[in-house]
């Protein structure tokens, strides 16, 4: 990892390095048409082609039903299954605590506003099952889509070598209630999602992670259709912000937890102390070689570094700049910092909250903002999966009231017939 000194730095420098990879995904735009344009074509003749062409399977269906998820789930070890059992009810007690009914409000005399949540009818859910499967992620994405009532959740995730799902997955179906995996993964899964296919759903909303060329595909159909998106989300993250209070072996672990998602992933430690970083970047070398991913680790490891900074509020002035996916403050004196924080997705609090328990099992939502889209995105939540639909009632005296108001409006506007619309009904009440 190569070192930085923040004072070193102008500020054109720092805007740089905070930069990720954006020409690597300028050059996989055509690629990523070319797929959703396949799928759009062909449908599932794209789609078998594809497993075969990026998974190496030969699909004889695209999709396993409630009878195979529950046989393959059968085959989960205990341990996991109870590990799941936790997970999704830590979950899904953080999601329920969001469904908070909005009062109605009275503006004035005799108007009346409020909002109310309408559940997303058709939802697509994203399950990464490249180099690693996430059921964390079929989780995070299930749960507040389930506890948000949408009536229709279509779940693709990439074909494992026997053409099926694995047990973890599986299981999660169950838990969540889902009869359908689809196995189709990459650009083209969201490309099914988008238009539809002879056998995968078209819905109105795609949700998930995954690697470039899934955020491409995204960002894609989103301006090509009239399907929405969650967030662009990528390659995965993470900025550990330390100072002489800090653990270097606990430091350590974070970066290569985050490392291990993949080789473009990107890990940042910014610290006060030099001593700090040393003895960080020695306990990395040495947790990586245990490690049974440790070449696509290394290549992650490589393309990140870290920022020797003067103390902790410098270091919160270059994490806003990057916008981390994930934020953790390794350090006893993390409080004053809070107010601090304007871009990340999650944070981790102190020296014993590694990221690794919100990607799995806290509660919060794993399905974050990368890229530094974390300066106007949020992560995934309950409201992700609904729309807010406002109301408005207007009674006699009501219209009194604010009649003159919107026919003035109106009229300096130019908007004849807006104020028309009052009128008429004014001279009806008085």
């Amino acid at each position: 990892m190569k070192i930085y000194s923040y004072k070193d730095l102008s500020k054109q420098e720092i805007e740089s390095i905070c930069l990720r990879q954006l020409e690597d995904d300028a050059t996989i735009q055509d690629r990523v048409k070319g797929i959703v344009d396949a799928v759009k074509t062909d449908g599932d003749k794209a789609l078998f082609s594809f497993a075969k062409q990026f998974d190496q399977v030969e699909l004889t269906q695209l999709f396993i039903g409630k009878k195979e998820i529950e046989e393959i789930a059968a085959s989960i070890p205990a341990a996991a299954k109870a590990a799941i059992d936790t997970a999704y009810q830590n979950i899904r007690s953080f999601h329920a605590a969001q469904a908070n009914k909005e009062e109605k409000i009275e503006t004035m005399p005799g108007v009346t506003c409020w909002r109310e949540a309408r559940a997303i009818d058709r939802v697509g859910l994203y399950i990464p099952g490249g180099s690693a499967v996430l059921p964390s992620t079929f989780l995070m994405l299930g749960i507040p889509a389930i506890l948000a009532g949408c009536k229709e959740i279509v779940v693709c995730s990439p074909p494992q070598k026997d053409g099926k799902t694995n047990c973890y997955l599986a299981y999660c179906a169950l838990k969540l209630g889902i009869e359908k995996i689809y196995l189709v993964g990459g650009a083209q899964a969201v490309a099914a999602m988008a238009y539809g296919t002879e056998s995968v759903p078209k819905v109105y909303k795609i949700f998930g992670p995954g690697n470039r060329y899934v955020t491409q595909a995204k960002q894609l159909i989103q301006s090509t259709t009239m399907t929405a998106i969650d967030m662009p989300a990528g390659p995965s993250e993470v900025l550990v912000l330390t100072d002489e209070t800090a653990n270097p072996s606990y430091v350590a672990s974070d970066l290569l937890a985050q490392a291990e998602h993949g080789a473009d992933s990107q890990t940042i430690l910014v610290s006060t102390s030099n001593e700090i970083i040393t003895k960080t970047l020695e306990q990395v070398e040495i947790q990586l070689k245990e490690l049974p991913r440790k070449d696509v680790t290394a290549l992650a490891i490589a393309n990140s570094y870290a920022v020797l900074v003067k103390d902790l509020e410098q270091g919160m002035e270059f994490s806003n700049t990057y916008a981390p996916e994930h934020l953790i403050l390794s350090t006893d004196h993390f409080e004053p910092l809070i107010p601090l924080i304007a871009n990340a997705g999650s944070v981790f609090l102190g020296n014993l909250t590694p990221e690794s328990a919100g990607d799995y099992a806290s509660g919060t939502n794993h399905t974050l903002p990368t890229s530094g889209f974390a300066k106007a995105y949020s992560g995934v939540s309950l409201d992700s999966f609904v729309k807010k639909i406002t109301f408005q009632h207007i009674s006699p005296k009501g219209l009194e009231n604010i009649g003159n108001t919107v026919e003035v409006l109106a009229e300096a506007e130019g908007l004849r017939a807006h104020r028309n619309a009052v009128s008429i009904r004014l001279k009806d009440i008085v």
